[in-house]
């Protein structure tokens, strides 16, 4: 099949052409059928175009290293040279011609929210237009990574505390203005939370949000289930996966924050390891993870080699013995070699404990998880605190200060440095 044939047929260009996603402004009104339902989703709040900052021509733009793969290998991510001011942003390219009907929908869906938003803790999207037989997506490029890359890197056993407090309420402000706007996000997890050189914390991963804005009403709850979400299962919550008549609304996304806060903590995602049967029962039943500490696991475990320790899957019975109470869940001095040997203050317990209540009308709703006492102890900006909380790890683009951004030497650097971090999960 021709390419043109193909635009005609399968990505009504034109659709996105009065989305304003080609940097081009649109002529005259546009029909937006297919979008009445989620454009009824704005409300009153002061809109600004994210789009058309950077050009849409490929030509603009050296690509670099490539961090990360995607949509069964459809999307390519590049680190990339904006060449007009030599600044480096991050680009999706995606396969058009080997995407299905399902597939380029799923991107016409994401794209339009991503036009719709703009909130300074959601990843903006600079420019789209397809280059030649791709679509081309520019975002920022995020010099930490991911927090899920940050984890696999330097923080196998989890984050220190104060880290997670600002990287949580990062997310949790762009939960509020999601929620505010009617939508769900469905893929809340550590991959989708990016940080960038200057300390900000950005929420991506729009793929598989949904509006609850039907007919110009606001819908109680969902029964939709997320496309392609084999990945985030272990994320979504006993409600997403039950799918019952009694649906789900944006108290889901909460459980996948708390899931998300234990990945930050602990170093890996609960039930990671459980076959998805398994899981959906422990959900379903009641099953809570929890932070693994001194407070929720058995002394007897924590004298033990961390790979025969039970808590290994995130999962806890309960309150253990307590053991004495170090700062922040920073490992202590005295652990013997155990990684959980430490103690989480009793407002990140609480914090986590209410996100993952079983019935989600228990949960709060993410504006009144703001004013959690869990976040008293944030009391800097994060472009202050966070790249000193995260040392030893700089942002890649501090290894290139003194050398020209186009010269082979910094290239060389700025490869070296993706490679350390291993960004190979970025998830946009």
């Amino acid at each position: 099949m021709s390419f043109l044939r193909w635009v005609s047929e399968k990505l009504s260009v034109e659709s996105l052409r009065d989305l304003e996603l080609f940097g081009e402004q649109a002529r005259g009104q546009s029909n937006r059928n297919a979008h009445e339902d989620s454009q009824e989703s704005l409300t009153s709040l002061p809109r600004r175009d994210t789009m058309g900052s950077f050009h849409p021509d490929s030509s603009s733009y050296e690509l670099l290293a490539v961090i990360g793969r995607g949509l069964d290998d459809l999307m390519t991510v590049n680190v990339a040279l904006y060449r007009p001011t030599g600044q480096h942003v991050a680009i999706r390219r995606i396969d058009l011609e080997s995407c299905t009907n399902d597939m380029v929908t799923y991107l016409q869906g994401e794209l339009h929210v991503s036009k719709l938003f703009h909130h300074p803790s959601i990843l903006p999207y600079k420019s789209v237009f397809i280059a030649e037989n791709e679509l081309w997506v520019i975002t920022p490029f995020m010099a930490y990574g991911s927090a899920r890359d940050l984890i696999c890197t330097h923080f196998p056993d989890g984050m220190g505390e104060s880290t997670i407090a600002y990287i949580l309420l990062g997310m949790l402000k762009a939960l509020e203005y999601i929620h505010h706007m009617g939508y769900v996000h469905r893929s809340v997890k550590a991959s989708h939370v990016l940080i960038s050189a200057d300390g900000q914390v950005c929420m991506s991963g729009l793929r598989s949000i949904f509006s609850l804005i039907r007919h110009g009403q606001r819908a109680k709850v969902v029964h939709d289930f997320p496309q392609y979400s084999v990945k985030v299962l272990p994320w979504l919550s006993p409600e997403v996966l039950q799918q019952n008549l009694q649906g789900y609304d944006s108290r889901s996304d909460i459980y996948s924050l708390g899931i998300t806060a234990c990945e930050l903590a602990n170093g890996h995602v609960p039930f990671k390891d459980m076959p998805p049967t398994q899981m959906l029962l422990e959900k379903l039943n009641g099953t809570v993870p929890c932070l693994l500490d001194t407070t929720t696991i058995p002394p007897e475990e924590l004298s033990m080699k961390p790979s025969r320790s039970g808590a290994d899957s995130g999962i806890c019975e309960g309150p253990g013995a307590g053991g004495t109470r170090h700062s922040n869940g920073e490992p202590s001095s005295s652990s013997g070699g155990h990684p959980y040997n430490r103690t989480f203050s009793p407002q990140f317990h609480g914090f986590v404990e209410l996100c993952l209540q079983r019935d989600p009308e228990k949960r709060p709703s993410a504006s009144s998880l703001v004013g959690h006492p869990f976040f008293k102890q944030i009391k800097r900006r994060p472009s202050e605190a966070l790249p000193e909380l995260l040392r030893p790890v700089s942002p890649i683009t501090s290894c290139e200060s003194s050398q020209p951004q186009d010269s082979p030497s910094a290239l060389a650097s700025l490869e070296s440095g993706l490679s350390q971090l291993d960004v190979d999960d970025w998830d946009f």
